[in-house]
């Protein structure tokens, strides 16, 4: 992210709903349980009723949300989906206009990128992160090789859920990535995710020098030999207590 960005608020914004399951990685897909319990069908792409957020006014005048926002943008799908492409140009233009904010987005499908940037996207917005989620070796190796030469000025690699040891050291990530996340996964059906597995993503990243989060222990989480079983509300608070997040100098 830019250094001159200074992040005042976030906010949650989401153009569209929906998506389809695609890898290991979307087997206990957090948005197909919570629709599940709401009757909703989560394989049907809809247009939302927010899908103009960024450039809505108050009475006076003023942006709905205000300058210096941290946008976290399509969490209930995948922004690069196709069912979204008729809408995405929209949503390009929103985002050029509103360059005061800062939008984040999360992908599994990053192969679908070069498809459909805008005409002016030149090597990436500056306000926008474009993260890619690699969550075991299979996915890692087909996708960080397309994300590595992919126009994207700021680039964070998502491992959640980490579902199995991740070697990324021939990826050279210090030279074109900004961070990597790493958490397990949540869920009744969860599978485990070891804590060794996320320390070696630790110690790669302060090798290189890019910052490092532990977000979530996931609800089936092995330290040493024990497989501890932790409450939801107590994954995110439990993977800080770890104290390995990393900030790169």
């Amino acid at each position: 992210m830019s250094q001159n960005f200074i992040v005042k608020q976030s906010k949650m914004w989401n153009p569209w709903h929906g998506c389809h399951k695609l890898s290991e990685g979307c087997r206990h897909c957090y948005v197909y349980r919570g629709d599940a319990r709401r009757g909703i069908d989560s394989s049907i792409v809809d247009k939302t009723k927010n899908f103009d957020l960024p450039i809505q006014k108050k009475r006076n005048g003023d942006y709905k949300i205000v300058a210096g926002t941290m946008v976290y943008t399509c969490f209930t799908s995948d922004f690069l989906l196709k069912d979204a492409d008729e809408w995405r140009a929209e949503v390009w233009d929103m985002i050029r206009m509103r360059s005061d904010l800062h939008f984040l987005m999360i992908t599994k499908r990053i192969d679908r990128l070069h498809k459909v940037i805008p005409q002016d996207w030149g090597e990436g917005y500056e306000n926008v992160t474009i993260c890619c989620t690699v969550e075991n070796q299979d996915r890692a190796d087909y996708r960080l090789p397309i994300y590595k030469a992919a126009p994207v000025k700021h680039k964070i690699i998502i491992c959640e859920p980490l579902l199995e040891k991740i070697d990324l050291q021939q990826y050279e990530i210090g030279l074109w990535a900004e961070q990597i996340v790493a958490g397990g996964e949540s869920g009744r059906d969860a599978r485990i995710c070891n804590f060794d597995w996320v320390m070696e993503l630790q110690r790669l990243a302060v090798e290189q020098n890019i910052s490092f989060w532990f977000k979530q222990t996931g609800a089936k989480f092995i330290k040493g030999e024990k497989v501890y079983d932790i409450n939801r509300r107590l994954q995110h608070s439990q993977a800080r207590k770890a104290g390995i997040n990393f900030v790169a100098k």
